[in-house]
């Protein structure tokens, strides 16, 4: 059973100025052999979620700017260290579409002024390093929230946080989405508003940091204390080896 969203009417975007729009956004930034790789997370499992709807819009834009997208559903994710060595075929799919991904959508609503623990759990069961993988470092990450109340940024910085401390690029611009209530249609559809023009901004600005990296994403994030500590394990187990051996 597969977990990602399928996303309906992907070409419809009845907010999009398109007479404006630039589809080669990357042009010039580097290869574009395949289409950047985008997995696009939320934080809510309400049935009209806004934050999902705002991943959406988001989705559909980066399809039209050339990307590939995948939406992950965490509905029967389990928490954090909830199941034994986190054997759970959520969390192996989750961790499968980080690793495919070159870049990622985080878009948490913001729930009593910070990220929700939906959100936090989908991020925790990301780790650093896994079976000599890593799931996020050196990809590109945009942040994005989506409130009832007044504009706020109180999730996006823990999102921009968050990003950091998994080694992700985390771009410049993002997007908080203010009472969001009013911001989508009976069909949940985003209406014309600087707070859409603000999520195309927001992807336009992902795609083009995604392409610009992705060909260097392994020498950026290259670091003297992981050579040193990788140096050391090579070294104990060559020291292992030649005690056998004697």
């Amino acid at each position: 059973m597969s977990r990602l969203r399928t996303l309906a009417d992907p070409d419809y975007m009845p907010a999009l100025d398109r007479d404006v729009v630039r589809l080669h956004l990357a042009a010039g930034l580097g290869a574009l052999d395949h289409p950047p790789r985008i997995l696009l997370l939320y934080g809510s499992l309400r049935e009209r979620s806004f934050s999902r709807l705002a991943v959406e819009e988001a989705a559909r834009l980066l399809i039209l700017f050339g990307a590939e997208v995948r939406i992950f559903d965490p509905s029967d994710l389990p928490l954090p260290d909830q199941v034994k060595a986190d054997d759970h075929p959520a969390v192996h799919e989750l961790r499968e579409h980080a690793l495919w991904s070159e870049g990622q959508v985080w878009c948490s609503p913001e729930r009593h002024g910070q990220i929700t623990g939906i959100m936090k759990a989908q991020i925790d069961h990301l780790p650093l390093e896994f079976g000599g993988m890593r799931p996020t470092q050196g990809r590109t990450l945009a942040v994005m929230q989506v409130s009832g109340g007044s504009q706020s940024f109180n999730a996006v910085n823990t999102l921009r946080l968050l990003g950091r401390w998994m080694r992700m690029i985390t771009i410049p611009n993002q997007s908080s989405v203010a009472m969001a209530f009013k911001e989508f249609d009976e069909a949940g559809r985003m209406k014309t508003s600087s707070y859409y023009d603000r999520i195309v901004d927001v992807m336009e600005e992902l795609v083009r940091f995604t392409v610009l990296t992705r060909g260097h994403a392994e020498q950026l994030v290259d670091r003297y204390s992981e050579r040193k500590a990788g140096a050391a394990k090579r070294d104990a187990a060559s020291d292992l080896t030649s005690r056998s051996i004697a």
